[in-house]
């Protein structure tokens, strides 16, 4: 019997023990990574490098000549906008201080008052409505318990 379990033993550590095989794995896995990628990866870093030094010398100071261009354009536009919007506030303010904001105002807040009142007249319709379906509801459910403790009562 001794020598059935050891073999059972031996036999599930075979099939369902899989740690030798995936250490083995692992270590091919990491020797491959770090002998192969190092070596692409200094190179790419090299070239980078090349790359970078290329675009400080030559690509960096003919930009720099067309933004200092485009920001005094934007100065200007942003000039001429300010001047624009200056204007228009001028022209708001003078038809502010004018007779005929006043008297829209007074209108809307004639019908902000009308629309209030008919908020609160609709408010208490609904809760009229409210009420009388709370108290439909209450008297039938009240109903239904005194049929319910009658049946019970009868059983």
């Amino acid at each position: 019997m001794d020598k059935i379990i050891k073999d059972v033993g031996d036999i599930q550590s075979r099939l369902l023990d899989h740690r030798p095989v995936i250490n083995a794995e692992i270590r091919y896995f990491v020797r491959e990574f770090e002998e192969k990628r190092a070596h692409r990866e200094s190179r790419l870093l090299e070239s980078m490098s090349k790359v970078v030094q290329e675009a400080n010398e030559e690509v960096l100071p003919s930009d720099l000549e067309g933004v200092k261009q485009q920001l005094s354009n934007i100065i200007a536009r942003l000039n001429a906008a300010n001047h624009m919007a200056e204007r228009v506030q001028q022209r708001e303010l003078e038809t502010h201080q004018s007779g005929q904001l006043q008297e829209n105002i007074g209108r809307l807040k004639d019908e902000w008052a009308d629309f209030v009142k008919e908020q609160q007249r609709l408010k208490e319709e609904v809760s009229q409505e409210h009420a009388e379906a709370v108290r439909q509801v209450s008297t039938l459910y009240s109903e239904k318990k005194k049929e319910l403790e009658q049946l019970l009562a009868d059983v």
